[in-house]
């Protein structure tokens, strides 16, 4: 009985296979297939025929498949040949262009001074005091009055270092307030009193909470965080943070009235008469001001310790990662941000420092370089953020001998 039963069921599935096979001849388009139809058509040479064509079409599409495979994965390989040949060839480029950038950075220092920087590790050493007197300039035989309408800031100082005289101004001698261009006081008292780069402060919100009152510019460290001294620096500079700046003042001096008075003393030592300093930030104080030439003068002094010049020369820098901020936090320059540094041509603006508050206008302390002579420009008393910038690049560019 069962093996009647697998005998009919084995017909009937053969019988639909030769109704489906006998529909395809009839409909084809080959004469030759058409002719081996006939509407009741039950041979068995003709199943066995069907069935042995069906055999040989799922072996040509295995056989196809299997060519589809091979070809995608040359492909795929192919393609990942070609991305790692691409990275060894940019790295090889780019180890290129720094050996070349290296090799010229040995006959013009102005070459390698703009940086970007990510967070690298500080060296723990002695912190380097300097005990220099900056001679005050003094008007140079050529010095020019600067009357161009071009020229928007309302006190201006050009000054050949090498030389030490004033090669063109405005007001030069004025009393002015120095707004964040007093950072780099700041920034050169800082350098000379940390012992160790790895040292950090915490970040309180009794610290930040009046700077976020009064507005003050921050580089953007949280209450709770800890940030090593070499971030405080850039995050000094590079945005002006005011909260670097109250940092690195607790952190040395205890306070920002013992830091100032440590500000001041360097004044003395540079051999500054009319410049005088109540807080570490530039905020409005009656009793914080300095004059056009003596703010070059501390431009001078600064560029003359190796790890200031290094800080005010970055364009961007990346703090150490913390829990506040994983990623770090980005930094950029207010200056290198609005300029290149080449716009006047033959010199490289190499560093400076911007400032506003509403009783100094705009203002910027910059320091370039043009072949083998250096100079330092001050600007105060802009009406815009961009006057300062291009009032440097036309003062660098038409001013110099």
């Amino acid at each position: 009985m069962g093996n009647k039963r697998f005998t009919r069921g084995r017909r009937r599935r053969n019988a639909g296979v030769l109704a489906r096979l006998n529909i395809r001849l009839k409909n084809s388009s080959n004469p030759a297939k058409r002719r081996n139809y006939n509407g009741n058509n039950t041979n068995s040479g003709d199943y066995r025929t069907a069935n042995q064509g069906s055999q040989a079409y799922r072996r040509e599409m295995k056989r196809r498949a299997r060519r589809r495979e091979i070809l995608i994965n040359r492909i795929k390989y192919g393609t990942a040949a070609l991305i790692i040949l691409a990275v060894l060839i940019t790295g090889i480029v780019r180890m290129a262009g720094c050996a070349i950038s290296h090799i010229k950075g040995g006959s013009n220092q102005a070459d390698e001074v703009v940086q970007t920087l990510a967070y690298v590790e500080p060296s723990s050493q002695e912190p380097v005091k300097q005990v220099i007197t900056i001679p005050q300039p003094v008007k140079s035989a050529d010095y020019k009055d600067i009357t161009s309408e071009k020229v928007k800031s309302a006190y201006i100082s050009l000054v050949d270092i090498d030389s030490h005289e004033i090669i063109a101004g405005r007001q030069y001698d004025a009393k002015i307030y120095p707004a964040s261009m007093t950072k780099v006081m700041t920034l050169i008292i800082a350098v000379e009193n940390i012992r160790d780069m790895n040292d950090t402060f915490t970040m309180t919100t009794e610290l930040i909470d009046p700077l976020v009152r009064e507005n003050a510019s921050r580089a953007g460290f949280d209450p709770g965080e800890k940030v090593t001294a070499n971030d405080l620096l850039y995050g000094l500079i590079l945005p002006s943070g005011a909260d670097a700046a109250q940092a690195l003042a607790r952190m040395i001096a205890g306070s920002e009235e013992e830091y100032a008075g440590l500000m001041n003393a360097k004044c003395a030592e540079i051999g500054l008469k009319n410049t005088h300093f109540a807080n570490t930030s530039g905020l409005y104080d009656a009793d914080q001001y300095t004059t056009p030439v003596e703010m070059g003068m501390i431009m001078e002094y600064a560029m003359q310790n190796e790890l200031c010049a290094k800080v005010l020369s970055t364009y961007q820098y990346t703090t150490a990662p913390s829990p506040q901020h994983p990623g770090g936090i980005a930094l950029t320059s207010t200056m290198f941000s609005r300029m290149y540094g080449t716009e006047a041509e033959g010199v490289t603006i190499t560093a400076g420092k911007t400032g506003y508050i509403t009783e100094s206008g705009n203002c910027l302390v910059s320091y370039a370089v043009k072949g083998d002579k250096h100079y330092v420009c001050v600007t105060s008393g802009g009406t815009n953020k961009w006057d300062s910038i291009f009032d440097d690049i036309e003062l660098y560019g038409n001013y110099l001998p």
